[in-house]
Formats: C-alpha cells, sequence, structure tokens
C-alpha cells in the first residue's frame, strides 16, 4: 500500500486524507475532486527550511506558485517563511492579492511582456530574475521610467543534462532559458547588467529541470555555477550576494521512486557550494533554491468517481472515471506515470490489473496497466501525488468544469478552489450582434 503524509485506511475501509474520509470528500464535494494535505504540506516545508538553513543559515527557500498556486496557498508559503516565485502576472496578481510580502517574491520567465515588468516594479517586486540581453534592455527602460533602481538577478544555463524527461530539462546548453555560460552569453549578461543604470545585479541564478531522482546532478549544478561566479569576481570584480540554484527534486509518484531525502538534497547542494568557495577562494553568499513540486505534489490527490468499465478477454480491462486530460494533462504531455488506490475498498486484498481511463475524446490514460483492488461503478479511485501541476495545468477541454480543491486539516474539510459552473464556461464567450439574426 503506497500511503503518503496523514494518508491511511480507517475503520470503514475507506481511504483517509486529514482525518477526512475520501468517499465522503467526494460525496461532498463531487468528483473530480483535488484534495490537499495541509499538514502534509507545512510539514514539507519546515522540514526543507530547517535542513538548509541547519547547514548554512543564510539561505531561503522559493515556493514556485507553477506547481500550484491560489490565494490560501500563497498564504501558507507566507506562514511559513517561504519566497514565492512567480512567472506570469497572474500569478504576481494572485500573490498580492493574497497579501504575499512583496519583497520575497521572485519574478521568473524567458519572455516577460512590458506589461509585466511594469506591474512588478511598481507593486515594489523584491527581485526580477533576467532571462536575456534583450529583457535587460526593457527592465531598465521601465525601472527608469518609474524612478527606481530595481534588484535582479541573472537566469544561467549551467549545461546539466539531468535524466528526467526532455521536456522538462531546462539547464542543457540546446534551451530556450537563461544565458548560456558555454559560448560567453553569460558573461556578457553579467558586463551589460553592470552599466544599466537603473537595475542593481545583486546575484546569479540557474534550474537544470525537473522531478530529477538523483542528487549528483545537483551537484554538477552548483559546481558550474560555483565556477562562473569566481570567473566574474576576477575579471569583472563583481561579487555575487545570491546564488540561486534552482531546484527540480523528484517526488514519489510510484512505490519505486526514491528521491534524496530534504536533508540529503541540502547536504548535497550546501556541501558543494561550500567546498567550491573553498577551492575558488570565495565567500559563500546567500543561497536559495526551488525545490518546485516538492513540496505540494505528494500532499495532493485527486479523486475519481467510476462509471463504465469495459473487460477485453486476454487484452485489456478498462476502468473509466469522470475526470482525465482536462484534470492531469502530464501522462500526455510526459508519459507520466502515477500510482493510485481503490479508496472506497483500500483494505481488500484481491487485486486485478486495469487501464483507468479518462471520459475525454482522446485515448485519455491516466494510468495504464495498474493492479488494483476489483473496482465497480460508482467506487472512488484516489490517484497520488498530484499537488503539483495537476490544478495549475487543467484546462477546459471537451468544455469541462475545472474541478474543486479542498484542504483537509485534522478532520475538517474546506474549499480552497470552487468547482467551475457551467455558465463559467460561458463568462467569456461573445456573439457577434450578425450571428444573432
Amino acid at each position: 500500500m503506497f500511503l503518503l503524509g496523514t494518508q491511511r485506511i480507517n475503520e470503514a475501509g475507506h481511504l483517509e486524507i486529514g482525518g477526512c474520509d475520501t468517499v465522503e470528500l467526494a460525496e461532498q464535494y463531487g468528483t473530480p475532486l483535488y484534495v490537499m494535505d495541509e499538514a502534509h504540506i507545512r510539514h514539507t516545508m519546515r522540514t526543507i527550511k530547517k535542513a538548509f538553513q541547519d547547514l548554512h543559515s543564510a539561505s531561503d527557500i522559493i515556493y514556485a506558485s507553477k506547481a500550484f498556486t491560489c490565494l490560501a496557498i500563497a498564504r501558507i508559503v507566507a506562514q511559513e517563511g517561504l519566497m514565492l516565485d512567480v512567472a506570469s502576472a497572474g500569478e504576481l496578481f494572485t500573490a498580492l492579492r493574497a497579501d504575499f510580502p512583496v519583497e520575497r517574491i521572485v519574478f521568473h520567465g524567458n519572455n516577460k511582456s512590458r506589461e509585466e515588468l511594469e506591474m512588478a516594479v511598481q507593486c515594489g517586486i523584491g527581485r526580477v530574475v533576467v532571462d536575456n540581453e534583450n529583457e535587460l534592455s526593457l527592465l531598465d527602460e521601465v525601472a527608469a521610467a518609474n524612478g527606481v533602481k530595481q534588484a535582479i538577478s541573472l537566469r544561467l544555463t549551467p549545461a546539466v543534462d539531468p535524466h528526467t524527461h526532455r521536456y522538462i530539462q531546462t539547464g542543457r546548453v540546446d534551451t530556450k532559458f537563461g544565458m548560456n555560460i558555454e559560448g560567453g552569453g553569460a558573461r556578457r549578461g553579467v558586463e551589460k547588467a553592470l552599466q544599466m543604470q537603473h537595475l542593481e545585479l545583486r546575484g546569479l541564478s540557474c534550474h537544470i529541470g525537473s522531478q530529477i531522482l538523483e542528487a549528483d546532478f545537483f551537484k554538477l549544478g552548483a559546481t558550474l555555477m560555483c565556477e562562473f561566479l569566481a570567473e566574474v569576481k576576477r575579471d569583472l570584480g563583481f561579487t555575487v550576494q545570491d546564488l540561486d540554484v534552482g531546484g527540480g527534486l523528484g517526488i514519489r509518484y510510484l512505490p519505486e521512486h526514491q528521491p534524496p531525502s530534504m536533508q540529503e538534497y541540502a547536504a548535497t547542494v550546501v556541501g558543494a557550494i561550500k567546498e567550491q568557495c573553498v577551492r575558488l577562494g570565495l565567500a559563500v553568499p546567500h543561497l536559495e533554491v526551488e525545490p518546485g513540486r516538492a513540496l505540494v505534489g505528494e500532499a495532493g490527490v485527486t479523486l475519481y468517481r467510476v462509471g463504465g468499465i469495459k473487460r477485453i478477454p486476454n487484452i485489456r480491462n478498462y476502468v473509466a472515471v469522470d475526470g482525465g486530460m482536462s484534470d492531469n494533462p502530464r501522462p500526455a504531455l510526459y508519459e507520466a506515470r502515477y500510482s493510485a488506490l481503490n479508496a472506497s475498498h483500500a483494505q481488500e486484498t484481491e487485486r486485478e490489473t486495469v487501464t483507468i481511463s479518462g471520459k475525454h475524446c482522446e485515448t485519455d490514460t491516466l494510468i495504464e496497466d495498474i493492479s488494483l483492488a476489483p473496482l465497480h461503478t460508482g467506487d472512488i479511485v484516489a490517484v497520488q501525488s498530484t499537488g503539483a501541476y495537476n490544478h495549475s495545468m487543467s484546462s477546459n477541454y471537451n468544455r469541462f468544469r475545472r474541478p474543486a480543491v479542498v484542504l483537509v486539516n485534522e478532520g475538517a474539510s474546506e474549499i480552497i478552489v470552487e468547482r467551475e459552473t457551467l455558465q463559467d464556461l460561458l463568462a467569456h464567450d461573445v456573439v457577434p450582434e450578425r450571428l444573432l439574426v
């Protein structure tokens, strides 16, 4: 049995999360339903924060809004003392509406618009992570027009090729992100940033990819960044104050996944940076990390209700649920694999192999060939580790309504994102007058 966080099997034989019976949650709020385990989220945030600060007190953890954000999650991030990464006007607007401290917000993204940069500068954002030389010039113009000197970091590409899906490898030479260290792009970016009158270069940033399960890749990325820090200090006389080594720490989507522990992750990153700083004669900078999905991924579960079941003898047993690629596009995008259980009969020892399919007009397979307690129409299926990149990547494909999100803790459940209505689907539709005659 693959259980995470506060999950347990209760006396009724149902999956329970945060003291709440998932079958009862499905009845109360409907399905599909995203369930977020608040205690698990807070425990994970506190654990990684402590792991890094125990090894290097000048450390900060940055939560990536792209994993999953809403007003309630932004409040939790603020309460736990983390920083917040936004990558769009919408993510920034959410943070501001949640009263997140602006000085603890950093703005990422490879193609920020003038509107987004103006919004960031005008709200007094803590730092903009500049992706390219064009953005340096644009941001300098925006800062000048607003009469401020904006703190920035530069996003660099350290040429690390982690063992993860090619669509989520972001630190290779061949990537749209950042200024490449190889070839001199990063060096030119630093030189240009130091000449800008309305920008204050404070740090350097990198990100090598996502869902990384091998700690050595983080060590390599940190090593390459430290070597570049030494280069710019030696040649340009610039001392980097803040070093953001990104994140991408993997989570357990399947029982066999064994990502580094938070303590191992911290020891690898901090150890590598301290070792290289000693070797290169550098002071250890203020350190920032972006664990991404690792902070919320395992805290989320998606509940579905079983509908039709199609058995093809000697081939496959299809179990259709009432969601699919609109609430979880990752299997279609990345061939992502998930674990699940029959939340209605979690104590059942008998097993059968089934394929969990969605109800969209596509092949729409959520999980292929998984061994579960026998499923029947009306049962609740719980898909594990859906707290990151599920709600945030959801869509209205086939005009499906995005599911609700509930936060569970100590036996109580609360809506933090309401289920969309049919009226919501038409909220922005416009019919030209000529079509009304």
